[in-house]
């Protein structure tokens, strides 16, 4: 999956000390990508629009 052109942006819920963050790319059509904010070069995930938001639905409800 060719991920040139990503706008990488922050988790909210990412802290400030450089612990565990994750990057997501939202702005490509019919791809989202998530990568290890600390490995921009390393490998990225890829969702669907749709299963990207069943996933964030999922962990966003409280257990």
């Amino acid at each position: 999956m060719d991920l040139t052109g990503a706008r990488w942006r922050k988790s909210t819920r990412s802290s400030g000390n450089g612990g565990n963050c994750v990057e997501v790319a939202d702005n490509l059509p019919g791809v989202v990508g998530v990568r290890d904010s600390k490995d921009p070069a390393g490998p990225a995930l890829t969702f669907s629009p749709t299963a990207w938001r069943a996933f964030v639905a999922r962990v966003a409800r409280p257990s």
